[in-house]
C-alpha cells in the first residue's frame, strides 16, 4: 500500500475523531495537497498558524471578505473558513487551472469562490499570457489579503506589480499577510555558517536556502544556485521590500522571521503583515 492509498483510509478514520478544530475537516486527500506541504499533519499545523494570524489581523471576525492570492488547492481557504459567516466571502485566485478546478469541486460554493488567472509565471504557469493584468476585483473591496509562498516565486517586476494590486483591492485600513524569503540583516549575519545538515527547526539542508544568484541581473532579488529558473525560489533584500511596499502604498507593521533563517519561527518562510 502506497502513501496515497493509506492516506485515503487514514483521513476517513481520523476525521471521525476531530472534535475541537472544525475546519480541518476540509483538508483534501494527499494527491490534492500541494504547495510544498503534502503531509496531513503539516497541513493541519500550517492551517492553525494562519488561522491565528487571520484572526489577529481582521477588524471584523465574521462576515469578512478575504482574498487569497496563489490559493493552490485551498490551504488558506480552510484557515479562512471560520471568519466568513453567512455574509462573508473567500476568493481564491491562482495561475494553475487544475488547482482552481479542484477547489471549485471541493469547497462549498456558498462561501468560497475560485478564479483562474490566465497570466504567466515562469515556474508555475510558463505557457500562459505574459502580460500583467489587473485582477478582476473591485478597488477597496477586500478586508484581508493572504498570500502563502507566492512572492517567493516573483521576480522584481512581478513582485512590484502584484503588490500594487494588493493595495488596490484592499479597503483603507485593510491588511495583507504575505510570506517572503527576506534577505535582511538576520539572514546575512549567519548565512556563511550554513552546512548541508538539516536545519534546527526544519528537515531541509541549511545551505539549500542561500540566495546568492542575482535574479535577472537585479541587485535586490536573488535566487539559490540550484534553482533551474529564478522563480523556483526568490528572496529579496530589505531595500527591495521597502521599494515595492512604498510604491504600493503599503506599510509594513509586523514581521515574523521564518525558521528557514535557523531561528525559531512561527512558519518556515518570513511572514510579513502590511496595512493600507
Amino acid at each position: 500500500m502506497n502513501y496515497q492509498e493509506s492516506d485515503e483510509l487514514y483521513l476517513a478514520m481520523d476525521k471521525a475523531f476531530v472534535r475541537r478544530t472544525k475546519n480541518i475537516q476540509l483538508i483534501p486527500q494527499a494527491k490534492f495537497r500541494k504547495g510544498g506541504k503534502i503531509s496531513y499533519a503539516e497541513w493541519a499545523h500550517v492551517i492553525g498558524i494562519f488561522q491565528t494570524l487571520i484572526y489577529m489581523h481582521l477588524d471584523e471576525k465574521q462576515s469578512s471578505t478575504i482574498l487569497d492570492v496563489g490559493c493552490g488547492t485551498g490551504l488558506l481557504a480552510i484557515a479562512s473558513q471560520p471568519f466568513l459567516g453567512s455574509a462573508g466571502k473567500y476568493l481564491g485566485i491562482d495561475v494553475a487551472k487544475e488547482d482552481i478546478e479542484f477547489c471549485r469541486g471541493h469547497y462549498p460554493r456558498t462561501s468560497f469562490e475560485f478564479m483562474h488567472l490566465e497570466t504567466e509565471n515562469a515556474f508555475y504557469a510558463p505557457g500562459q499570457d505574459a502580460q500583467k493584468l489587473e485582477w478582476p476585483i473591485e478597488r477597496n473591496s477586500i478586508d484581508l489579503v493572504t498570500a502563502l509562498s507566492v512572492w517567493t516565486h516573483f521576480a522584481q517586476q512581478d513582485a512590484a506589480f502584484y503588490l500594487k494590486e494588493v493595495s488596490r483591492v484592499l479597503r483603507p485600513g485593510g491588511k495583507a499577510i504575505i510570506t517572503f524569503f527576506l534577505l535582511d540583516d538576520l539572514y546575512y549575519k549567519d548565512v556563511g555558517k550554513r552546512s548541508g545538515q538539516a536545519g534546527q527547526f526544519h528537515t531541509l539542508p541549511q545551505n539549500r536556502w542561500v540566495f546568492d544568484q542575482p535574479s535577472y541581473g537585479s541587485n535586490r532579488w536573488f535566487h539559490p544556485g540550484w534553482a533551474d529558473i529564478p522563480e523556483q525560489a526568490i528572496g529579496l533584500t530589505r531595500e527591495g521590500l521597502d521599494a515595492i511596499s512604498g510604491g504600493a502604498g503599503l506599510t509594513l507593521i509586523e514581521q515574523h522571521n521564518g525558521n528557514w533563517k535557523e531561528v525559531p519561527g512561527i512558519f518556515f518562510q518570513d511572514v510579513l503583515i502590511f496595512q493600507k
